[in-house]
């Protein structure tokens, strides 16, 4: 099988992934509206989707070794195809947690498999590239869940769309090449240090921490905080498509590279400047306005700190993998929990300035393993000079 349809495949799974996603902020204020239940309670399904994530993330390395890559593929597309469908349906709040769970246990094997088989020098404009046409499908989920519920029946049951390209997945055939793994040095002279790579590695499962957790923050209140502009549920819902749309925008047009320049800090800007719009203005318009922008600067940052981290030389890449699907869940599970209980405190445009500090500190890691790269070398040639 190419590479282009592998690239096929990983997109058509992570489209409908990210159209359930784009979803999820909508369908939160639906089910609480269906079911009677407070906004805050149904978040837990953004924390089932986190759970999915760290129990592939424990699991998936050896799930890789037992399974070749396109089982783990077609497996994963059928969990997150009956998460989906059990959303859609869910009479009672137990289930639609058991299919949020769904949604988080195969979406995050198809966020493992991902950067496997989108590997080499040019992962990060791949995994971009891939990740764009994810987003530009997360646009239609808000605009599908309010028109549908502004007919009549619950607008959760356009989540039912992303049911027949998941299974599609799952049934057809084909191979899918992964990553080789990293080879082992032949001598300790040519490794990068023990140290080094713990601290490289932690260094990088911190930035996809922060990367997702600010993502998150936006995909599950986004509309929310429309309704508190005073919008109804189905107007709410179709405005929460601006958050899409910016990432869409941006992932179309990729990192921005400049000189030395991360492309984290250029998105991490545009996302501190859509977060102060969507915080500190209390006007529909304004708060669209915000989270398109925000969007647009979140968009790249995901992609990039995952690239990095798989690249991450020592460690094979379903290991590194699998490193990374644990930093999403972490994020997921911690940071719109900790703005939900900042709104609790203040309220929801206040707790939205959460995501600021997470920024800064984002931008700052970011300019640190080059110099940590430096670091390895200069001990790498210190440890020359002693054994010679």
């Amino acid at each position: 099988m190419t590479a282009r349809t592998d690239a096929l495949r990983i997109g058509v799974g992570l489209s409908s992934m990210g159209y359930l996603l784009a979803g999820l902020g909508a369908c939160i204020a639906i089910l609480a509206r269906d079911l009677d239940e407070s906004t805050g309670r149904l978040a837990l399904l953004s924390s089932a989707f986190a759970v999915g994530l760290i129990a592939v993330a424990m699991i998936g390395p050896m799930l890789l070794r037992l399974w070749p890559l396109p089982t783990v593929l077609r497996f994963g597309s059928l969990v997150c195809a009956a998460g989906a469908a059990l959303l859609a349906v869910a009479p009672a709040y137990g289930v639609a947690v058991a299919g949020g769970l769904g949604i988080g246990l195969g979406g995050a094997l198809l966020v493992l498999v991902a950067p496997l088989v989108l590997h080499g020098p040019t992962a990060a404009s791949r995994l971009s590239r891939v990740n764009a046409v994810a987003s530009a499908t997360g646009i239609t989920a808000p605009l599908a869940i309010g028109a549908v519920d502004s007919l009549g029946p619950t607008g959760r049951l356009a989540l039912l769309a992303a049911v027949p390209p998941l299974v599609a997945l799952a049934v057809l055939k084909g191979r899918v090449e992964r990553a080789p793994e990293e080879p082992r040095a032949q001598t300790p002279q040519d490794d990068v240090p023990p140290t080094g790579v713990a601290v490289t590695v932690a260094l990088g499962w911190l930035r996809v921490v922060l990367a997702v957790g600010v993502e998150f923050c936006f995909v599950v209140w986004a509309v929310a905080r429309l309704l508190a502009t005073g919008l109804p549920v189905a107007t709410a819902a179709l405005l929460g498509s601006a958050f899409p749309i910016g990432m869409a925008l941006g992932r179309a047009i990729g990192p921005i590279h400049w000189r030395t320049v991360s492309p984290v800090i250029p998105g991490s800007l545009l996302a501190v400047i859509g977060t102060l719009l969507v915080s500190l203005f209390d006007t529909p318009a304004a708060v669209a306005l915000g989270l398109v922008i925000a969007g647009a600067g979140v968009a790249p940052l995901y992609p990039v700190t995952l690239a990095a981290l798989v690249a991450t030389p020592g460690l094979n890449p379903t290991r590194l993998s699998a490193i990374g699907a644990l930093a999403s869940g972490t994020a997921i599970l911690l940071t719109p929990a900790a703005l939900a209980a900042l709104s609790r405190v203040a309220d929801l445009r206040t707790a939205y300035l959460i995501t600021i500090p997470l920024l800064v500190l984002l931008m700052a890691l970011s300019q640190r393993p080059n110099r940590l790269s430096a670091a390895f070398r200069r001990e790498k040639v210190h440890t020359r000079a002693v054994a010679g």
